[in-house]
């Protein structure tokens, strides 16, 4: 596990945002990829969450339109979970997260508590499609870098290539949603969502030259930690964009919904194109 953020050249880094998110940032990803605007070349990638689901894809050089095609298709042919995630426990969680009177890890710990003692158990098999399903499982040799949160102390966790962690593993833990998937086993020791430290973790890519984040839950998370985060960056040379009007109801109010593949992606691919100038002044800068 590493922590050492000094970086050059550019980085992309994509948020969380469940089953919506990972659609959305890879239809916005491949519309502004048709627009000559070409994230995919980004010399550093930060993937939270649903972000690491993507940014796995774009550093192992996936076909994102086909790798978004074949995960729809399975979520067709699949039976719906029979036990919904109790979202009223997140909410919980995510409140004590922002609540600003605790300090952050500790607040991460207490959530990290009620992660590891959630009835989330049958969600293990849904979760471990998510690493298996990854088009490649071997870390690629270009710089990915995927965050987690140790549910022992809120420790926060930045998972590499040198880390230890195997790709499949590392995307999971990133990918355990508190109390609707359980923690991931990674060396003895049990990781939840990079999401519960930050939905972008955008500091990460401090020291690059220029910075574009992809956040699909801009318009649900406070904007003091993105903008902490934006300080970090050491450039101003930096867009953030999240999801338009149209995206945000194409999402509805279950991100993890398996029926967001398309609708979601194709949000994501009209809204590229209203945003090919403000991502391409920075991204050819």
């Amino acid at each position: 596990m590493t922590t050492d953020t000094r970086q050059t050249g550019r980085a992309l880094v994509l948020g969380g945002g469940g089953i919506a998110g990972i659609a959305w940032e890879a239809g916005l990803i491949v519309g502004l990829q048709g627009a000559g605007v070409d994230l995919t070349d980004a010399d550093l990638i930060v993937g939270t969450s649903a972000g690491s689901v993507v940014g796995a894809m774009i550093a192992t050089g996936v076909d994102l339109p086909l790798a978004i095609d074949d995960l729809a298709g399975r979520a067709e042919t699949t039976p719906a979970p029979s036990a919904p995630a109790d979202f009223s426990a997140v909410l919980t969680a995510f409140g004590m997260l922002f609540d600003t009177s605790l300090d952050p890890q500790e607040a991460r710990a207490r959530v990290g508590r009620m992660a590891l003692e959630a009835p989330v158990a049958d969600a293990a098999d849904r979760l471990r499609e998510v690493g298996e399903r990854l088009p490649s499982h071997e870390w690629p040799e270009r710089p990915l870098l995927i965050t987690a949160v140790d549910t022992a102390d809120g420790g926060f966790v930045v998972w590499d290539r040198e880390s230890g962690a195997t790709l499949p593993f590392a995307v999971m833990s990133s990918c355990a949603v508190p109390c609707v998937f359980p923690p991931v086993e990674i060396g003895g020791r049990f990781y939840m969502d990079g999401g519960v430290r930050s939905a972008t973790n955008a500091d990460l890519a401090a020291g690059s030259s220029a910075v574009v984040i992809i956040e699909p839950m801009a318009h649900l998370s406070p904007r003091p930690l993105l903008e902490r985060e934006l300080e970090a960056l050491g450039t101003t040379n930096v867009v953030a964009v999240g999801p338009d009007q149209h995206a945000v109801e194409a999402f509805g109010h279950d991100v993890l919904d398996p029926a967001l593949w398309r609708p979601a992606y194709h949000a994501g691919v009209i809204q590229a194109g209203s945003l090919v100038d403000r991502v391409q002044e920075v991204w050819k800068a």
